[in-house]
């Protein structure tokens, strides 16, 4: 009997023995993937050889959404997928691209000086086409005329017209790769009245002087001083054999310059009634989307309509709206954090200047009080690197020779509606040279100047414009 009991008191101990451990492995497993997943909030371990420029152009970095031929591909415009030959055309320094980064910045600005107080409003103004803000980074590729002619534009959330080059040359057009388009091989192009109401929506428009006779001109300045003015005509739009618009206006530019590369044109995604966005709203209800490649040898898209939808686990933030600008985008931002660390950011940094999201701007503009706590707490935590020179508008670089992967802490930055953006380990820093990489944001010089969210940082998320619906989504690896 006494054994008996004997053995079953061992074999309780065993058993008690046996769950003890067993949940002690389950807890210790449990704060193994804690920490892990913390340190990957706080981190990202970066190969360096992921920022250097691409030579090949990588056919399987198509993304998660299945590009079919309905969707546009983006492509960076000196990248090896663009579909422009750039041949003898020179690529931009990083020290150029930058130059014309600020020139942008300050184009924005000027337009948004005088300030009015930005509302959820969904106020709708006639179409600015007088100025216009700067050559863009990402190109895609559009049919217009009968019988269609594709032609390659680079395309700007900042900008409503759209435009391309066209025979005869009055002026003077600047050397692209495709054939201009010719208007008398269209069966469809025809020329607005300068007397019109269309027209009226230009202010830059010969129909709003006593200089018009017939035909509606267009002229627009951007804010690195190129320019195009010609027709303002209507023709057919081709986005793929199932979305077609007949009757879509556009500017027939024969006499066009400045800093252009070989591209054939500008597609405008701003918010007025000229835009691409509001010409197509009737079938695409003014919802678009697009993702941006994170290197330069792979592959974005365009999507818009029912394609141009995140996945379930995008963020939404509301869409504001500035009376005195309705064209671009604006966004609250709310805050930042680095390494897993919120900075110590007033609100009223962020609402004093406002924010706007940008395709055309490359770097991330903060404002001044809001950039030197990033700053601050980036350099914090990258103390074992050695910090070199500044770079341009670029003022925290580090000298990595020597060094294959660097760890970088994450950075988040924070939007109205609970909205955060991770930003992708390849938007945090840029290569300014063979040993020098730079983060890759920059502070503005007045608190006052409008905070932009650039491309850069935009890389690999599907950006959603529900603009009918007043909001944008941001959803996470969209795109390599």
């Amino acid at each position: 009997m006494a054994l008996i009991y004997s053995c079953f008191l061992f074999l309780l101990l065993s058993s008690v023995l046996h769950l003890f451990f067993d949940h002690s492995e389950k807890v210790e497993a449990y704060r193994f993937d804690e920490i892990t997943a913390n340190l990957k909030l706080q981190s990202h371990v970066i190969s360096l050889s992921s920022l250097m420029p691409a030579r090949v152009c990588s056919t399987q970095a198509q993304g998660s959404k299945n590009l079919s031929s309905r969707l546009p591909q983006v492509t960076h415009k000196h990248g090896p997928c663009s579909p422009l030959k750039n041949g003898k055309a020179k690529i931009p320094s990083l020290r150029q691209i930058l130059i014309d980064d600020q020139t942008r910045v300050k184009s924005i600005n000027s337009k948004i000086s005088n300030k009015d107080q930005v509302t959820d409003s969904t106020v709708k103004l006639p179409a600015n086409s007088g100025s216009s803000l700067g050559t863009e980074n990402f190109i895609v590729k559009l049919g217009f005329g009968t019988p269609k002619q594709d032609f390659v534009l680079v395309f700007d959330t900042g900008s409503d017209l759209t435009w391309i080059q066209c025979q005869p040359c009055s002026g003077a057009c600047y050397s692209q790769q495709d054939p201009i388009f010719d208007p008398s091989t269209s069966s469809t192009y025809s020329n607005i009245s300068c007397n019109s109401a269309t027209c009226a929506q230009l202010k830059s428009a010969t129909g709003n002087t006593q200089s018009c006779r017939t035909t509606c001109i267009y002229q627009i300045t951007y804010g690195d001083s190129s320019y195009s003015a010609g027709y303002f005509a209507t023709d057919t739009l081709t986005l793929s054999s199932s979305d077609v618009f007949p009757n879509f206006e556009f500017g027939c530019g024969q006499n066009n310059q400045g800093l252009w590369g070989s591209e054939d044109g500008l597609l405008g995604l701003g918010r007025d009634q000229i835009s691409m966005v509001s010409q197509t709203a009737q079938k695409y209800g003014k919802l678009f989307s697009y993702c941006l490649p994170s290197k330069s040898s792979s592959t974005g898209f365009l999507a818009f309509g029912s394609e141009a939808v995140a996945s379930s686990s995008a963020q939404y933030t509301p869409l504001l709206t500035e009376s005195n600008n309705p064209s671009f985008y604006f966004l609250t931002m709310t805050g930042i954090s680095v390494g897993g660390q919120n900075l110590s950011i007033s609100p009223s940094v962020f609402t004093t200047s406002g924010t706007i999201i940008d395709s055309g701007t490359v770097i991330t503009r903060l404002p001044p009080a809001a950039y030197s706590k990033l700053r601050s707490a980036f350099r914090q935590a990258m103390t074992k690197y050695t910090l070199a020179p500044p770079y341009s508008i670029l003022d925290t670089c580090y000298n990595l020779s020597g060094y294959t992967n660097v760890s970088v802490p994450t950075i988040v930055l924070y939007f109205g509606g609970g909205t955060d953006l991770n930003v992708d380990q390849s938007g945090i820093l840029v290569q300014a040279s063979s040993t020098k990489y730079c983060l890759a944001f920059a502070g503005n010089s007045a608190a006052t100047d409008v905070g932009i969210l650039g491309n850069k940082q935009q890389q690999t998320f599907e950006v959603v414009y529900n603009v009918e619906g007043g909001k944008l989504g941001f959803g996470a690896g969209a795109c390599n």
